[in-house]
């Protein structure tokens, strides 16, 4: 219960943080952020199920935080990349808060 309430924190945040940066660079990184939250969606509808190589890449946390990471630290300066690691990491949490998607107690 803690982490679904931990990873519910974390979520709000990231939209907060997405919806400022949407604001404040305009639309090309509100369709990123947009974009990468509907990534599992659409990697749905497109026929990846679990437990694929696909679909674990897209639930894992650590791929768009390596994209936040490299970016804030890196020397590429195009803010629609760093919304779409946010949007992709804010339904990575809404996933886990709902208790979808891959969760460490069952590995799937």
């Amino acid at each position: 219960m803690a982490g679904r309430i931990a990873w519910g924190v974390l979520g709000l945040f990231l939209a907060a943080f997405a919806v400022f940066e949407s604001v404040k660079y305009g639309l090309p990184t509100t369709a990123a952020a947009l974009g990468f939250f509907v990534l599992a969606d659409l990697a749905r509808l497109a026929g990846v199920r679990a437990p694929g190589v696909l679909y674990q890449a897209v639930h894992r946390v650590w791929i768009p935080l390596v994209i936040l990471v490299g970016y804030t630290f890196g020397p590429i300066v195009w803010p629609p990349l760093f919304t779409a690691g946010l949007g992709w990491l804010t339904r990575i949490a809404l996933d886990r808060t709902l208790g979808r998607g891959i969760t460490p107690r069952s590995g799937r």
